[in-house]
């Protein structure tokens, strides 16, 4: 027994490790990290990024997040990145044990449960949201969502205090990611069933309210609060137009008609293969599986009400049509199981058509266009190639096991092993495009050690890339307005009333070397531009093959 326990250990760090630095990955300062991290470090230094809006309007008020990776850098004296880089490494293995525990509950043997384990681990896409299964940013809904799977596994083995504290460990972090999990639960703690398991369910909910209670603490004692998170009041003309221009993933109405038919079909499949096995599920983990499936398809009429009819402020900010994520979750582990049970029967071609539907969810966003390929597209058919060679493999290390032929544990360590190699490299599959670069590295360096802490930068022709996110959080200086800064327009109205002021004054129309003057007598310092657009009037103060920047203020 503890041979076994061990083994699962080592597969699922093993799975984490890979995961992390081969496939999906992870990134950091390339998407909402340009968020949180300036706000972190403006919470440990308050004399940086003083005159920064992301700054000067927090959003982690009711969130964990800061406070432990505030805690970290303060007693294990790591800096901002590895604190969060610990965090994001620690849950994730956690939320692959949560699946290797839901996996169990399905019926599963513990080596075909780390198989599951390991086409799961290959991560997602949750297209309309735009969020992932493992997000490759360390950030709060990064770290929530693993502990809901953590909390799912292990209430479908009647753990009811561990998944009442995983879960509640995960509204610490973001309240939202585990909102279905909890409705589901609470549908559990009234159903009747014996005393000993009413009670057993009933102590699951002390960790809950215990949290929330910790949040309630900590969000009253929250420091630099500029403008509170409105939860009652109701969206005004001018902030639903630039909400649906910046942020239209809330607005279900502007998501292509495909996506409506993806998710349909993912739940079509999560359905079809929960019947198909129900025998051998556990029975709370069944109540689990159904319920927050179905919620995930009533989010999203849901959240059409609540936003685009109601107006509800609390939309943008709860986004509960992120409640999707949890049909491809158990699309993915349902499918790979019905696929093992399948094969396992010699039923080959409806194993097959299982592990397609696993094996395509990581392989591409939109599973509909690998399963039903028009393969005049050469990409397109390498990944096609590339889904039904895993499914095939997948089916004979199933059969192989199941008749204990010599070779099965070998082949079944070189499937669970060889897609996180196969897919970036066969597949062509890139997860996320390389922002960094030794030149923005260089000009980051260059503000943080030879400009003023309180010196404001504009990078005027950036237009709507990412990289002054970037060098706002490694340089710590503040940036006048970029693109990803209007992603706060979902939390705070004032925010979103200057940020589009700003924004059109300086950004909208591109860059233009007449609006020199103008730029100065917004009090920003120093403009950052490529090397394209030189001002001829004004002489560099630093510049490398990339960038060119020149001082406006004395």
């Amino acid at each position: 027994m503890t041979n076994k326990y061990l083994f699962v250990a080592a597969c699922i760090v093993i799975y984490t490790l890979l995961g992390y630095f081969q496939f999906p990955g992870h990134t950091y300062l390339q998407s909402d990290t340009q968020i949180y991290v300036p706000i972190l470090e403006h919470y440990w230094d308050d004399s940086v990024l003083r005159g920064d809006l992301v700054a000067q309007y927090p959003h982690v008020s009711f969130t964990i997040y800061d406070e432990v990776t505030l805690w970290l850098r303060r007693t294990v004296g790591m800096d901002t990145e590895h604190a969060l880089a610990l965090q994001q490494l620690v849950f994730r293995a956690l939320g692959i044990l949560g699946v290797f525990l839901i996996s169990t509950g399905l019926g599963l043997s513990y080596k075909m449960a780390l198989l599951v384990s390991a086409i799961f681990s290959l991560g997602a896409t949750v297209m309309g949201p735009s969020i992932l299964t493992f997000e490759y940013e360390p950030i709060p809904r990064g770290f929530a969502v693993p502990l809901v799977l953590l909390a799912i596994g292990l209430a479908g083995h009647g753990r009811c205090l561990g998944a009442g504290i995983a879960a509640a460990m995960a509204f610490l972090y973001q309240a939202p990611s585990g909102y279905t999990f909890w409705i589901v639960y609470f549908g559990l703690v009234l159903w009747p069933a014996k005393p000993i398991v009413m009670r057993r369910r009933i102590l699951g909910l002390i960790p809950l309210l215990l949290a929330v209670i910790l949040m309630l603490i900590l969000s009253r004692h929250q420091p630099g609060v500029r403008e509170p998170q409105d939860f009652v009041g109701r969206i005004s003309p001018f902030l639903e137009k630039i909400q649906r221009i910046r942020a239209p993933y809330n607005w279900v109405s502007l998501w292509p008609r495909q996506m409506f038919w993806h998710y349909l079909f993912l739940a079509g499949v999560c359905f079809g293969a929960f019947f198909r096995i129900k025998r051998f599920i556990n029975k709370d983990l069944q109540v689990f599986v159904l319920g927050m499936t179905a919620l995930g398809l009533l989010s999203l009429p849901a959240s059409y009400v609540l936003l685009e009819v109601l107006k509800w402020d609390i939309v943008p900010q709860f986004q509960p049509m992120r409640a999707v994520m949890f049909i491809t979750v158990f699309c993915c582990t349902l499918a790979a199981t019905s696929g093992i049970y399948a094969a396992r029967n010699l039923r080959r071609l409806e194993g097959l058509a299982w592990f397609a539907v696993a094996f395509a969810i990581p392989i591409d966003p939109q599973v509909l266009r690998i399963l039903l390929p028009r393969l005049d597209d050469p990409l397109i058919r390498r990944r096609v190639l590339l889904m039904v060679a895993l499914s095939t493999a997948a089916v004979i290390v199933v059969w192989a096991d199941e008749r204990r032929k010599k070779w099965s544990s070998p082949a079944w360590a070189a499937l669970v092993v060889i897609p996180f190699f196969l897919l970036p490299a066969w597949g062509k599959i890139v997860n996320y495009p390389k922002l960094w670069s030794p030149e923005l590295r260089s000009l980051a360096e260059w503000a943080r050690t030879s400009t003023p802490k309180d010196a404001v930068f504009l990078f005027p022709d950036a237009g709507k890339q990412l990289y002054p996110g970037i060098f706002r959080a490694t340089a710590l200086r503040a940036v006048y307005t970029d693109w990803k800064t209007g992603g706060q327009v979902n939390f705070f109205p004032k925010l979103a009333e200057e940020w589009w002021r700003r924004w059109q004054l300086t950004m909208a129309q591109g860059f233009n070397s007449s609006k020199v003057d103008l730029y100065r007598s917004l009090g920003i310092n120093y403009i950052v531009v490529q090397g394209a657009n030189r001002v001829a009037k004004l002489r560099p103060v630093y510049e490398n093959h990339a960038y060119v920047v020149y001082r406006l203020t004395d």
